[in-house]
């Protein structure tokens, strides 16, 4: 599990960085998604309470939510093939707010409660 760990950080603080380097770049239209997942990774680490998943799972919906909306924008400005579904943003919208919704509900799964030292256990 500590593996994971260093992945999920090394990742966070390159989605962090990638995030920051678009906000000086272009603004803050490119840099939301990046800037506020890889954020709530790198907390996701050091971390480790339910708290913490359930904040990178709204986190999650928060910015699938502006993919979708941006995704839903740019549809008539585009003709995608079926190739290029996959990298269009409401696709990975969609494939985020199901995410966060999964990650929300595994704060509340029976292993992250056996990890979190704050919560009550029932006897």
């Amino acid at each position: 599990m500590k593996g994971m760990r260093i992945i999920l950080f090394i990742l966070g603080v390159a989605l962090t960085l990638f995030g920051t380097f678009l906000l000086v770049e272009g603004g803050i239209t490119g840099c939301i998604s990046p800037l506020a997942l890889g954020s709530s990774l790198v907390l996701m680490c050091h971390f480790r309470t339910r708290g913490t998943i359930l904040i990178f799972g709204h986190t999650c919906i928060i910015v699938g939510c502006y993919l979708v909306t941006l995704g839903v924008y740019l549809i008539p400005q585009c003709q995608p093939m079926f190739r290029d579904i996959v990298r269009m943003p409401l696709f990975w919208g969609l494939f985020s707010i199901f995410g966060g919704i999964c990650a929300n509900f595994h704060g509340f799964c029976r292993c992250v409660q056996r990890m979190d030292p704050h919560s009550q256990e029932d006897s």
